[in-house]
């Protein structure tokens, strides 16, 4: 609940962690081909082999844009997806931002760093029987592959995509397709990620006082810096570890914030290597 209330400044730039709630999810599933022997001292899971997951969005500040990265799980799941995933809900991304003193018609800009439903949900919401962008003002930012993967899924992929996560927002004209790497404005550019879907994309922060990496899904949680570490759910494993290897040489050799989509613990870090090893060195949010 406090997450809402802090910033990280960086810059022209503050940062602020908007939380979703938390959700669990099967920890063979996060964690892949490393066996539970290893996964298991990182995290616990619970009787039903779940660990436990944030949905840290993240809202970007300049002087005059609010700029939101992700929307969580939204409001729209049945009864039975919430007890499949075990959803808690006493933050909500709605009220995480109220918190702040921003309304949905005060959104400049939605990033969604890809159209999985833990990522998108809250684009939209239901009203008068109706689904309706949950930010009218806003431009939503997707890559074009991205959004074809969506609309076109593979039998593997197809629980991962909701139509009504995402549709409405192109029937209200509201969808920024980019393709690539992209300045949506000064300082925050999108940067094709391809790894977990083929259209991921990152967001990153660029100042004269350092550089921030919004990761989403290709390194999702701290425990996930490590190149071998991949979830079930990346699509092209070859291709991610790869992208993870530049992404952690880059952040520890120019230093930069790293922001963890689906950590519980840590959000904001940056990397540190001393006598060879490498260390996570949280910020405090």
């Amino acid at each position: 609940m406090g997450r809402a209330r802090c910033c990280y400044r960086l810059g022209e730039f503050e940062l602020y962690p908007v939380s979703d709630g938390f959700f669990w999810l099967d920890g063979g599933s996060m964690f892949g081909i490393v066996p539970k022997v290893l996964w298991s001292k990182l995290t616990s899971a619970d009787r039903r082999n779940r660990v436990r997951l944030a949905l840290n969005c993240l809202l970007v500040k300049s002087k005059d844009k609010n700029i939101l990265i992700d929307t969580g799980m939204g409001d729209k799941l049945s009864k039975k997806m919430k007890e499949i995933y075990k959803v808690e809900r006493e933050a909500n991304l709605l009220r995480s931002l109220a918190r702040l003193g921003v309304a949905p018609p005060d959104v400049d800009y939605v990033i969604n760093t890809h159209l999985h439903f833990d990522h998108c949900g809250g684009n939209t919401t239901k009203s008068d029987g109706k689904f309706v962008p949950t930010f009218p003002n806003a431009r939503y930012v997707i890559q074009r592959q991205e959004w074809f993967n969506a609309q076109n899924p593979k039998e593997n992929t197809k629980s991962s995509y909701r139509e009504k996560d995402f549709a409405p927002i192109e029937d209200a004209g509201q969808v920024m397709f980019v393709d690539g790497d992209h300045d949506v404005v000064p300082g925050v550019t999108v940067l094709l990620t391809n790894g977990h879907t083929l259209g991921h994309q990152s967001v990153m922060i660029s100042t004269k006082r350092g550089r921030a990496l919004y990761l989403g899904d290709v390194i999702p949680t701290s425990h996930h810096l490590k190149a071998q570490y991949l979830t079930g759910f990346d699509l092209y494993p070859v291709d991610l570890v790869n992208r993870k290897k530049e992404i952690v040489d880059r952040a520890l050799k120019e230093k930069w914030l790293l922001i963890f989509e689906h950590d519980p613990a840590i959000v904001f870090a940056y990397l540190a290597e001393k006598d060879g090893k490498r260390t996570l060195k949280p910020l405090e949010v």
